[in-house]
């Protein structure tokens, strides 16, 4: 039987793809550090899973399309109190998680062949959700030379196309962690204004900045309220990806009003995780700089072990919790094999995800991985010493193939 041209032309999870592999080497006794996926292994919020045991409804019903009242009215709440950030009912709708934001997003902006500007490289999902409503990406070029920055006038205008109906922001960056900085937020808005496009900002890293930076918001940006869509979940800031609940914000009313087609098409957001969310968003402040305090703490281990391999490219991430590095390997997927199948320290080896998967760019990438800075310190810091023993075997066995 035939199966659409547009899925045959998608691409499998660089992040997840390799996940079989990682299987067979922990069966044949191998123990794989995995930062291939950003799951981080911080405890949920005890608070998620009590307002679950407290809920003490009959019957388990629909809840409304828009998402549950308590959990807008705590989204809203956070928004104001965090972020000086006004939002009305109306400006919400609660999600399975930032993919499904993002999936109805596209299908409410763009036709068939319109494009959407986003930095490569990128998280490698927006890919999959521009294609399936027939979208295409307008890659936003950059170097790992020059920490993956993008947000400057010359650079934006040089990838701009007729076609472009929106541009993409991740910030904090995914895969980069690059943080932008309010001049660049600016320079964002000013671009997205005169050239009459939707501002997408991916905000689900937003309390995950680092070296004393502030988190922010687009949302704080006033002047583009008309144009801006924001994405965000609790599947990072809470860790609490299993609960695949997120949301999109905008007081564009014909947006919202696209929207809610979809939403009610779906008909709801799973009760349950909904209550529990509400919750989360109640948390104080020192959460969150509790958890930032955690994950500084990983990065830089793992930071301090991968700047001792020699000839690498990596600018310190200053957000989220992901690493780009640029290393000195020819093909990051060969290597991610020989390190899964050929290559082991004191039955230890390290799993990671393929750089060329986040870009658009044929051919771009090839040096390059991500990792997440998810595990705790001296995990991370193994793991990225078993990443630079295992360079340098990878290259050995590299020139003894070639002599």
């Amino acid at each position: 039987m035939k199966i659409s041209a547009n899925v045959s032309s998608m691409q499998f999870s660089p992040i997840r793809r390799f996940n079989p592999i990682a299987a067979e080497a922990e069966a044949s006794g191998k123990k794989v550090y995995k930062l291939n996926i950003g799951q981080p292994d911080i405890e949920t919020p005890t608070c998620f899973f009590d307002a679950v045991k407290h809920f003490d409804e009959k019957v388990l019903a629909y809840e409304q399309s828009s998402g549950d009242a308590r959990l807008i009215d705590a989204i809203r709440d956070y928004n104001r109190r965090d972020y000086g950030v006004e939002l009305s009912a109306d400006d919400i709708i609660v999600t399975m998680g930032a993919s499904e934001a993002l999936n109805m997003t596209f299908a409410t902006i763009l036709d068939a062949g319109d494009e959407v500007l986003i930095a490569e490289p990128f998280y490698s999902n927006y890919s999959t959700f521009i294609k399936t409503v027939f979208g295409r990406i307008r890659p936003i070029p950059t170097r790992s030379e020059d920490g993956y920055r993008y947000a400057d006038r010359k650079t934006l205008e040089s990838a701009l196309t007729p076609e472009c109906r929106a541009i993409v922001c991740i910030n904090p960056g995914n895969p980069t962690g690059l943080v932008l900085t309010r001049k660049e937020m600016e320079t964002i808005a000013n671009f997205a204004i005169e050239h009459d496009l939707w501002i997408i900002s991916d905000e689900a890293y937003r309390e995950y900045v680092y070296d004393g930076l502030t988190p922010t918001s687009f949302g704080c940006i006033s002047r583009v309220a008309d144009r801006l869509i924001v994405i965000d979940s609790v599947s990072k800031r809470f860790s609490a990806c299993g609960a695949r609940i997120g949301y999109a914000a905008c007081k564009n009313e014909d947006f919202m009003s696209g929207m809610m087609k979809l939403a009610q098409a779906r008909l709801c957001v799973p009760t349950i995780d909904q209550i529990g969310a509400a919750a989360m968003f109640r948390l104080p402040g020192s959460y969150y700089d509790e958890t930032r305090a955690k994950y500084q703490a990983r990065r830089d281990a793992a930071y301090e072990e991968i700047m001792k391999i020699p000839h690498v490219i990596c600018r310190k991430p200053q957000g989220a919790f992901y690493m780009m590095i640029d290393l000195p390997v020819d093909d990051a997927e060969d290597f991610l094999m020989f390190m899964l199948t050929k290559f082991e320290d004191h039955g230890e080896t390290v799993m990671f995800a393929p750089a060329p998967g986040f870009y658009q760019t044929p051919g771009s990438g090839r040096s390059e991985i991500r990792i997440a800075y998810v595990l705790n310190p001296d995990d991370m810091r193994r793991g990225c010493e078993l990443l630079r023993l295992g360079v340098r075997a990878y290259n050995a066995v590299k020139r003894r193939a070639a002599s």
